[in-house]
C-alpha cells in the first residue's frame, strides 16, 4: 500500500503567507523601533546616543524595506488593499 505524497500548497497560499510574513516582520520592526525612538537622547553618553540613532535608522530602513517587498507581492492595485495590511502598515507608520 502506498502511503499518499504530502500536499503541495499552491501558489496562492504560498503567496498567502509570505504576505503574512512580511505583515509579522512589519509589525515586530515597529514594536523595536518605538522602543529605540523612546531612547533617543535620554543617554549622557554620546557615543550610546550615537549608536541608538544609527539602531533606529536601521529599523527605519528595514521597514522600508519590508513595505516594498510587500508591495511587490500584494495583488494588482485593481484590487483594495486587505484590512490586514493596511492596519500593519499604519501601525507601522508607512
Amino acid at each position: 500500500m502506498k502511503t499518499p505524497l504530502p500536499r503541495q500548497p499552491s501558489t496562492d497560499d504560498y503567496a498567502h503567507g509570505r504576505r503574512d510574513g512580511l505583515r509579522l516582520a512589519l509589525a515586530i520592526l515597529a514594536t523595536e523601533e518605538a522602543k529605540w525612538e523612546a531612547l533617543l537622547g535620554e543617554s549622557r553618553s554620546g557615543r550610546t546616543n550615537a549608536i541608538r540613532q544609527v539602531r533606529h535608522k536601521t529599523l527605519q530602513v528595514a521597514q522600508s524595506r519590508i513595505h516594498t517587498a510587500l508591495n511587490r507581492l500584494s495583488p494588482n492595485a485593481d484590487v483594495a488593499l486587505d484590512p490586514e495590511i493596511a492596519a500593519a502598515l499604519e501601525l507601522a507608520g508607512l
